[in-house]
């Protein structure tokens, strides 16, 4: 027996060097995050390199969501399947291989099978950290842990669109991929080198049946809510409802059958552990929240306030930057006072925010939109991590894969559902408002029209975010059920 079965921590055990292990996975998960918003600036850009429209080019943010929406409930059966070192590493090849295709695409078509290839990198990324770092430190020592990974989670795509502006303009498109091919070979020498594996390789039963309804459903509800984001589309066009309606019967018949099974591709008893279900319901509000506030806001500020879309990024940036670089400090709060001393003020701190942005109009200027923002994305900061860690908390430790995959699963679709209602809803209003008014093509009424679509929008999230206040008084500091664990397993080649 290897010396590491004595602890069941690795972080315990004072002669294993647990910081070569978060280096290997963060390292990795840092590029291809950033992966997800570096190429957003990039997209007209693309159109003209290609000749391609608008409706087409967006497949490089529409796909990605789609193959992480597909790619993330199968995580839970893959950490179970592979060593931690086997799956992290190939899945950092899958992502440089993607990368470098994209780098070299002399077609669209070969650039959006790169860019699907790093998507799959990017999906399984997540659940890995999480799942490796929940087996790596014991609860009380999670939070700043886990504060780290949301550093990273968060840091990474507020730097997205402004590194690549200036990629763009001073070097080229191409280099977007090939400035992080070097950094992806690193990283997968640096793992090979330094990363062990954590985990116990127990290889369930692979339930083919719910592969494919996990994909039809998951898939089928990112992409229907990615096509009703879309103004010109909508919720009522086909190429919506039709993936939208397939989608929620798949995930129906899936969840079915998960509960039948001995061994669960994905096990939904995870959701019988109270802070879980809380965790997750804060989460999912959260994500909502604040992926439509990425987008409503630049709407907003590029069309009633007239500021460029560069300008629009700068806006936003500081408040994005100040929730990663938080993070850390959030998760030190949280193992030190629990969660309830985290989520209370900053849930209510949320609401009047968001309250706040209700009262935004063409008047507002635009360093109270930068103090908006920041608080927006420091009373999120203050509560995301610490819900997820929360929740993860609470399960054994045969349910951290499952407990990943689930919440790493809604990131993607809450993320979808948030963009596209709340797109649609603000469409709706200007729409019903210029509809009548005297003169609907005045600037002046289009502007009135989108100001009071965007008050409609954050009307709805203040209810939402009046959840997360009542949620936040029900939380308890979460520990693992007492019961027998197998030991931590020692290196694993």
């Amino acid at each position: 027996m290897s010396e590491t079965k004595k602890y069941e921590y690795l972080a315990d055990n004072p002669n294993v060097k647990v910081l070569p292990i978060m280096l290997s996975l963060i390292i990795g998960a840092f590029f291809a995050i950033l992966n997800e918003t570096l190429l957003n600036i990039a997209l007209t850009t693309l159109m003209h390199e290609f000749d391609v429209p608008m409706t087409t080019v967006q497949w490089m943010a529409t796909g990605f969501m789609l193959v992480m929406g597909i790619v993330i409930p199968g995580s839970a059966l893959l950490l179970q399947w592979f060593t931690t070192r086997q799956l992290f590493i190939g899945t950092m090849i899958v992502f440089t291989v993607g990368t470098t295709i994209c780098a070299l695409a002399p077609t669209f078509s070969i650039l959006i099978v790169g860019r699907l290839l790093q998507a799959f990198g990017t999906g399984m990324l997540v659940p890995i950290i999480f799942n490796t770092f929940l087996l790596i430190f014991p609860p009380q020592r999670r939070g700043a842990v886990m504060g780290i990974v949301g550093l990273v989670m968060m840091f990474a795509p507020a730097i997205g669109p402004t590194l690549s502006g200036v990629i763009v303009e001073y070097l080229g498109w191409r280099y977007l991929f090939i400035s992080v091919i070097p950094f992806a070979l690193f990283s997968i020498a640096f793992a090979w080198k330094y990363l062990r594996n954590v985990g116990e390789v127990t290889k369930p039963r692979i339930d083919i049946i719910s592969l494919v309804f996990s994909t039809i459903g998951f898939g089928g509800i990112v992409y229907g809510f990615s096509m009703a984001g879309d103004p010109e589309i909508g919720f009522s066009h086909a190429s919506a409802f039709v993936p939208l309606i397939a989608g929620v019967v798949a995930i129906v018949f899936f969840c079915l059958r998960q509960f039948k099974l001995d061994e669960p591709v994905l096990d939904l008893r995870v959701f019988k552990y109270p802070m879980y279900t809380l965790g997750v319901g804060m989460f999912v509000i959260i994500i909502m929240a604040m992926f439509a506030s990425e987008i409503i806001l630049p709407f907003f500020m590029q069309g009633p306030l007239a500021l460029s879309a560069a300008a629009a990024g700068l806006v936003l940036l500081p408040g994005s930057i100040l929730n990663g670089i938080l993070a850390p400090f959030m998760g030190h709060l949280f193992d030190k006072y629990g969660p309830k001393v985290l989520m209370i003020p900053s849930s209510i701190v949320l609401s009047v925010t968001i309250f706040m942005l209700t009262r935004l109009n063409m008047d507002t200027p635009i360093w109270m939109i930068v103090v908006i923002y920041i608080l927006l994305m420091i009373s999120i900061s203050a509560m995301m991590m610490p819900a997820e860690t929360n929740g993860l908390n609470q399960l054994p430790k045969k349910l951290y894969p499952h407990g990943t995959a689930v919440m790493t699963t809604l990131q993607p679709v809450a993320g979808a559902i948030g963009v596209s209602v709340f797109v649609s809803i603000m469409n709706a209003r200007q729409t019903h408002i210029l509809s009548q008014a005297e003169n609907p093509l005045d600037e002046q009424t289009i502007n009135l029209a989108m100001t009071s679509g965007l008050k409609l929008v954050y009307i709805i999230a203040l209810i939402m975010s009046l959840f997360t206040v009542i949620m936040a008084f029900f939380v308890y500091r979460a520990t693992p059920p007492q019961e027998e664990m197998p030991a931590t397993e020692g290196e694993v080649e």
